[in-house]
C-alpha cells in the first residue's frame, strides 16, 4: 500500500500509533516547561532584588545568547552521543545552577551571575535538538508532522500554565521560583534517564574515527548545510517568522494601551490563542497532513499576515485585536507543525543538526526580535503592522520555496520510483 492509498491520519490514530517512550518524552517536555520561569520572570526577580533596570536587561540577554549556543552545541553532542545522553547531561548541569541564581543575585556578584545565568541558558537549551531527534527516530514516518505538532501542545500547555503557577509561587517567595524550576528540570533528567531508550550516535562508523577526523566530519556537514540554498531560504523564513511571531507579545500590547484600551484586552488575547492552539493544534495538524507541506506553510504564512495586518486597525475597534488573534493563531496551527517538524526529514547522520540550527536560528530572532519589533513600532505605529505582514509574508515565500525544493529532491532520488538515482543529501559519508 503506497502513501496515497492508505487512510487519512486522525488524532485518535495518532494517539494509538505513539511508542510509550514518546509518551515519556512528551511528558519530561511537559514537566520542564510548566517550571521554566528563569527567562520569563528574570527581570522582575533581579529588580525585585534591588538590581538596576540595565542590569536586568544584561542578565537576560545573557541567557538569551546562552541558549542561541546551548541549541547549537545541543545538536552537536546529541550528533555524538545520543539523545538520551544529551537531555540527561544538559537537564542535571541546568538544575543546580537555576537553583543557585537567588543565592548569586546580589549587587556585588554581578559578573558571575552573569556567567551562571548564561550557562543556565546554554544548558536549557541543549536538550531541544535532543528531544526533537528522539521523537523523530521513535515515531512512525507517516506520523512525523503530528508528533511535532504533540510537542508543540506540550511546550504551549506548559507555557500557559507555568505564570499561572508562578503568580501562586510568587506570593510565597521569589527564591522559591527558581528552586522550582530547578527541581523540575531535575526530574526531568531523571524521567529522561529513568524512561528514554538508550541510542547511540546517529552517525554509523565502519571503524572508530581519530578526533581529527570527527572535527573535519563536522566541518563538511555544516560546509554542506551551508551550500544548501533551500535550507538556507527556510532558516531564513524561520528567522523573520519568529521575528514577526514575537510582536504579539511584544508590540500589540504597546498598541492596546496606546489606543485606549483597558489591559484586559489583552490578557484576553492571551488566554483564548493558547487555548485555541492547545485544543485545536492536532485536530488541524490531522487536516494539514493530508496536504502538501510547502501548500501548508505557505498558507500559514498568509493567514497570520492578516492577522497581523488587523492589529494595525485596532485604533478603529478593538474587534480588530480579536479578530486579528484569531487569524494570527490559525496561521500558527496551519504552518506551524510542518515548519516545526521540516529538519527532520533530513538524513539520520546530519538531522541533531539541521534541527538544532533550525532552533539556535528562532532563538536568536526571539532575543532580537523584541528590540526591533519596539523601535520600530515607536516610529511606525499602525504602519508597524503592515511591516510585520510583509515581514511574515516574506517568511512564507521563503518557507515554501525552501519545503518545496526539498520535496522535490526527495521525489527525485528516491529509489523506489524508476528512473532515479540517489543524490547526496545531508551530511557527506
Amino acid at each position: 500500500m503506497t502513501d496515497d492509498d492508505k487512510p487519512p491520519i486522525g488524532v485518535l490514530d495518532t494517539l494509538r500509533a505513539t511508542p510509550t517512550t514518546v509518551r515519556y518524552l512528551l511528558g519530561g517536555v511537559l514537566v520542564n516547561q510548566l517550571g521554566a520561569f528563569v527567562q520569563t520572570f528574570l527581570v522582575l526577580y533581579l529588580t525585585h532584588r534591588g538590581m538596576s533596570g540595565g542590569t536586568a536587561g544584561l542578565a537576560l540577554a545573557a541567557y538569551s545568547l546562552g541558549t542561541v549556543f546551548g541549541t547549537v552545541l545541543g545538536g552537536e553532542i546529541t550528533h555524538r552521543l545520543g539523545a538520551r545522553t544529551t537531555i540527561v547531561a544538559a537537564m542535571a548541569g541546568s538544575a543546580p545552577l537555576v537553583a543557585v541564581l537567588p543565592l548569586l543575585a546580589r549587587p556585588g556578584r554581578v559578573p558571575v551571575l552573569l556567567a551562571a545565568i548564561a550557562l543556565a541558558g546554554l544548558f536549557a537549551q541543549a536538550y531541544r535538538p535532543a528531544a526533537s531527534v528522539l521523537l523523530s527516530d521513535l515515531m512512525p514516518e507517516r506520523y512525523q508532522v503530528m508528533a511535532f505538532s504533540m510537542m508543540r501542545i506540550a511546550l504551549n500547555t506548559g507555557a500557559a500554565l507555568a505564570p499561572l503557577i508562578a503568580a501562586a509561587v510568587i506570593l510565597l517567595d521569589w527564591d522559591l521560583l527558581f528552586w522550582l524550576d530547578g527541581a523540575t528540570t531535575l526530574v526531568y533528567a531523571l524521567l529522561a534517564y529513568r524512561l528514554l531508550p538508550r541510542h547511540a550516535a546517529p552517525e554509523p562508523a565502519a571503524a572508530p574515527r581519530t578526533r581529527a577526523e570527527r572535527r573535519s566530519g563536522g566541518r563538511a556537514a555544516y560546509g554542506l548545510m551551508l551550500r544548501d540554498r533551500a535550507y538556507l531560504a527556510y532558516l531564513a523564513a524561520v528567522v523573520l517568522g519568529t521575528v514577526a511571531y514575537v510582536q504579539s507579545s511584544i508590540s500589540l500590547p504597546l498598541e492596546i494601551v496606546h489606543d485606549g484600551y483597558p489591559t484586559w484586552l489583552y490578557s484576553a488575547v492571551l488566554t483564548a490563542s493558547s487555548l485555541v492552539l492547545i485544543t485545536c493544534e492536532l485536530k488541524i495538524t490531522a487536516y494539514i497532513t493530508r496536504i502538501p507541506t510547502h501548500l501548508a506553510v505557505g498558507v500559514g504564512h498568509l493567514v497570520n499576515s492578516a492577522g497581523l495586518a488587523s492589529y494595525g486597525l485596532a485604533v478603529h475597534s478593538g474587534a480588530f485585536v480579536l479578530f486579528g488573534a484569531v487569524l494570527a493563531v490559525s496561521g500558527l496551527m496551519i504552518a506551524g507543525p510542518s515548519m516545526f517538524a521540516h529538519p527532520a526529514t533530513f538524513p539520520a547522520g546530519s538531522k541533531a543538526r539541521y534541527l538544532a540550527t533550525m532552533q539556535a536560528a528562532a532563538g536568536l530572532a526571539s532575543a532580537v526580535g523584541p528590540l526591533f519589533g519596539v523601535w520600530a513600532w515607536t516610529h511606525l505605529h499602525a504602519g508597524f503592522w503592515v511591516l510585520m505582514a510583509l515581514v511574515n509574508g516574506l517568511a512564507g515565500v521563503l518557507a515554501l520555496l525552501g519545503t518545496k525544493h526539498r520535496a522535490d529532491r526527495a521525489d527525485r532520488t528516491d529509489p523506489a520510483r524508476p528512473g532515479t538515482a540517489p543524490e547526496p543529501v545531508g551530511e557527506t559519508a
